[in-house]
Parts: C-alpha cells; sequence; structure tokens
C-alpha cells in the first residue's frame, strides 16, 4: 500500500481505498433506504419497562412518512427532453438515447435514490458494435450503495476515479474501476472470515478520456456534502410512531373500563389472598347485600390527547419538508382548491423547482458524454439545456385561459404556449403531421357527402329535403362510405 497521506498508486490500492469508503457510506444509506422503504426498526424514545413488555407487539410498528415526503418531490421530476443546440426544438437525437437507455422510468428511480439517500450516480459507456456510425451509448443509473468517487484534490467538478463494486446472485464479487485512462475489472470469490484479495485486475484502455461516472447529488452545499430530504425528518418521524404505539397500548387498556368496590368485606382464601367477589363480564350484574357498598368506575382514557400530539408533530413536519398540510391529511384532509391549493402547494413547487437545477446539471453532463461516446460535437454543448415538465398542478380551464391571455396580450409564440399548458415536445412535433391528418380526413368527408372542401353545403343542394341536409350534418363511417357511391358521382 501507499504511504501515509499519499493517493492510491495502483489499481488494486485504488479498488481497496474506494471500497472502504463504499463500506463506511453503506450504514448512512441503509439508514435513509429503511425509512423510505417502511422497514420496521426498533421503536425509538422507548424506555426498558416500555420494551421488555411490548417489544415483540410493536416489532413491525411504523408510521412512516418518508415514502410520502421524497415521493410528492419525485412525482413533479420529469424530464421531457433536451436542447443541446441553438435550435429552440427538442434535440432527437438526445431523445432517442434517452428512450434507447429506458430513462423515463430508470431516471425516476436515480431521482428517488437520489431525494432519499442523497446521492446516485450515472454511468456512461459505449457498447461496441450496437450502432450504424460507432458505438451506441449505454447510460446506467447506479445507487449509491455499489459506487463511490474521488475527486480531484482542489476540484469539485474533475474526478480522478469511481468504482462499481457489486454481488451477483451467486456470491461472487465485481468491482469496475474507472480512471481517465483505463478502466480495470475484477471478479473474485470471497472465502469466509477472508479479506478480499483484488489481485486478477483486468485493465483496458478508456478511449473517453475522462471519468464516465456523473455524481446526482442532492441539494449539494459547496463542500460536496449532500443532503438527504429524510435526514431532518427522521427524528418527527420516530415520534409520530412512539406516540401511535403509546395510543395503541392506551386503548388496550381502555377498551375495558376498570370498576372499583367500596363497603364490601375481602374474603380470603385459605393462603391469606384476596378472593375474586365477582365475575365481570358484559353480561353479568354487580349486586351486593351490603346497602353501604358503593360501585364505581375509573374515567376512560382520553385518547384525544395522543390524536393532538400527533397532530402537533406532523404539523413541524409539514414545515420542515415543505410538504403542504393536506398530504398529511391534516385539517381533516380536505385538498384546498383553486388559488388555495397554489399557495398551500407553493413551498413544494419551488423546492422542486430548486432540485431542478441540481438534477438538470447532472444530466446535461450526462448527455454530453453520450455525444461524446458517438463521436459527436455535441460533446461540448456546455449551453446544453434539460426541458422539464412544469411541477405545479393547475386546472386545465386555468392554464389555456392563461395561455390565451399571453397570446394576446404579450403575443406570446404558440409553440412555448404549447409547452407552458403542457404539451412534451415530442407531441408538438407531432402536431404538423395531426393537422394534416385532420385536413386529409375532412377532404374525404366532404367529398364523400358533395361538400364543398370548406365544408359549406353547394348550392345546389341547399334546396334537398331536410333528411338529406341531415345526413350531410351526420359522420359517417369511413369504411361504410368507401362502399357507396358519393354525392357527387351520383
Amino acid at each position: 500500500m501507499s504511504s501515509l497521506g499519499s493517493p492510491p498508486a495502483s489499481p488494486a490500492e485504488w479498488i481497496t481505498y474506494l471500497d472502504g469508503r463504499l463500506a463506511t457510506n453503506q450504514t448512512q444509506l441503509r439508514r435513509y433506504a429503511d425509512y423510505y422503504d417502511s422497514t420496521p426498526l426498533p421503536l425509538a424514545f422507548q424506555q426498558a419497562r416500555f420494551q421488555e413488555a411490548f417489544q415483540a407487539l410493536f416489532a413491525t410498528w411504523r408510521v412512516n412518512f418518508g415514502g410520502l415526503i421524497v415521493d410528492s418531490i419525485s412525482e413533479r421530476l420529469k424530464i421531457d427532453g433536451f436542447r443541446m443546440t441553438e435550435d429552440p426544438e427538442a434535440d432527437a437525437d438526445a431523445w432517442e438515447m434517452w428512450q434507447r437507455n429506458g430513462l423515463d422510468a430508470d431516471s425516476n428511480a436515480a431521482h428517488i435514490d437520489t431525494l432519499a439517500l442523497s446521492a446516485s450516480y450515472v454511468v456512461v459507456w459505449g457498447e461496441d458494435g450496437s450502432g450504424e456510425d460507432g458505438p451506441e451509448p449505454v447510460i446506467s443509473p447506479e445507487s449509491a450503495m455499489e459506487v463511490a468517487v474521488q475527486y480531484k484534490p482542489g476540484s469539485r467538478r474533475e474526478l480522478m476515479a469511481a468504482l462499481k463494486r457489486y454481488r451477483d446472485d451467486w456470491g461472487r464479487e465485481y468491482a469496475t474501476l474507472w480512471t481517465p485512462d483505463h478502466v480495470h475489472t475484477s471478479a473474485v470469490e470471497p472465502k469466509p472470515n477472508q479479506r478480499i484479495n483484488w489481485n486478477d485486475i483486468q485493465t483496458t484502455d478508456n478511449p473517453l478520456g475522462v471519468v464516465p461516472v456523473v455524481p446526482l447529488y442532492n441539494r449539494t452545499r459547496l463542500l460536496r456534502t449532500p443532503f438527504s430530504e429524510l435526514e431532518p425528518c427522521i427524528p418527527l418521524i420516530d415520534a409520530v410512531t412512539k406516540v401511535a404505539a403509546d395510543a395503541i397500548v392506551a386503548s388496550e387498556y381502555a377498551a375495558f373500563p376498570q370498576r372499583y368496590i367500596a363497603g364490601m368485606e375481602i374474603e380470603e382464601d385459605e393462603n391469606g389472598k384476596a378472593k375474586s367477589q365477582f365475575q365481570i363480564a358484559i353480561d353479568r350484574i354487580l349486586m351486593a347485600e351490603d346497602p353501604a357498598t358503593v360501585f364505581g368506575q375509573f374515567a376512560a382514557a382520553d385518547l384525544q390527547n395522543y390524536v393532538h400530539l400527533i397532530n402537533a408533530l406532523v404539523q413541524q413536519l409539514a414545515s420542515i419538508s415543505r410538504i403542504p398540510f393536506h398530504y398529511f391529511l391534516l385539517n381533516g384532509g380536505q385538498a384546498p382548491s383553486g388559488e388555495a391549493i397554489t399557495s398551500a402547494e407553493a413551498g413544494l413547487v419551488n423546492k422542486a423547482r430548486e432540485r431542478m437545477i441540481h438534477f438538470g446539471e447532472a444530466w446535461e453532463r450526462v448527455m454530453r458524454l453520450a455525444f461524446q461516446v458517438k463521436g459527436d460535437k455535441r460533446a461540448k454543448a456546455f449551453d446544453a439545456e434539460v426541458i422539464w415538465a412544469d411541477p405545479e398542478y393547475q386546472a386545465k380551464g386555468a392554464m389555456i385561459d392563461g395561455a390565451v391571455k399571453l397570446a394576446q396580450g404579450l403575443d406570446v409564440p404558440k409553440a412555448q404556449l404549447w409547452m407552458d399548458v403542457g404539451y412534451s415536445p415530442q407531441q408538438i412535433a407531432r402536431f404538423p403531421e395531426l393537422r394534416q391528418l385532420d385536413y386529409e380526413m375532412a377532404i374525404e368527408k366532404a367529398d364523400t357527402l358533395g361538400l364543398n372542401p370548406d365544408g359549406s353545403v353547394p348550392v345546389a343542394a341547399q334546396n334537398t329535403p331536410a333528411s338529406a341536409k341531415k345526413a350531410v350534418d351526420e359522420p359517417v363511417d369511413k369504411t361504410v362510405a368507401k362502399k357507396r357511391p358519393t354525392a357527387k358521382a351520383a
């Protein structure tokens, strides 16, 4: 191994070094994953006696808002396309690569991992012989549980090395190390209670000249410390879970009210222990001969106190996570409407837009690397732009009214208005074809019914009976129209 304070000097040292960093990160990443996946965890804030009495009862208990907090953001992060040149339209080649690699779904999975675990990674490589003009890019999002990277000293963007380490279903361990000049791979069969020795390493050249791994971090600070959306919420989630468990225990004991009897002589058995005077049941009446005997019942536990405490904790959770209250079913779970919902969801929408900034930079780098694999000049498209779907949910009618006013008042181009109301670049690109299809169908209908090309009734046909005019106004099945002569032909 290299001396203290020196960077790794060989592929085996790099793999060992990054593998150690990966192992260090996995403990915290698994914690985040458990909260997102609602994996049962030991109750927090429980005392020893509570644990002894109810540990088995609440072994799988979890009131988990982790999935809601992450999914409410990720569902608003949808990529519709890329602009890689000065052309205002979306780049068709970039979108074709996106679709070929199944990134509609995989990008969503990467966003979820990044929001929940604080980071994910995207590997870009070339598949030999897969394209007519050279290798086709293979874009593969990877979990932070399996990938670790090392930046160059003093740089926040340039990578020295990246490692992917994983295990197959048969227990064999694999490692792939990328450096700017080479790609090193190794596969070993681990032995019990022995440290893995990465000595059998295969090395090939890296034709890209850069580490082909792009980190996808969640709202990084300047020191590159990724941030999980769950980290500030976990203590509150634990508190809600504990209070809900307390409420369940209280409801168990409050389900059968405790009664008392005063003024009655207590009988004892031969051992001096008090004997039960009554067999309490729902179908039994308590009676005593002594008129001084008093029967009573303790007040039932007020479970509403637990509800108030849980609501207070959830309100804090909503404030910290910036998730609207109605997502947590607070205030009766009634969702606001109109302008009220826009105001209620403003924090969540702005949060999603902020994530778009960070994620967008990473996806732009991914697409530049993909074009570099193809040897395309768009590998230098540093003015590239991700086209995101609007993260704000709006009523269609309100959006259309706003678009009409923008067109009339500010002369905004139609293509921009179409995107503003929610049409994707791919849908907009099909508009001319669909318009042509509408035109051809109108011409065919006019020809079938003996109309003018503009759809008006010819002068000679205006004196026809009402039944014929009705037929002109009704749509005609194309298959039927083709079997009978047209009005002109007749």
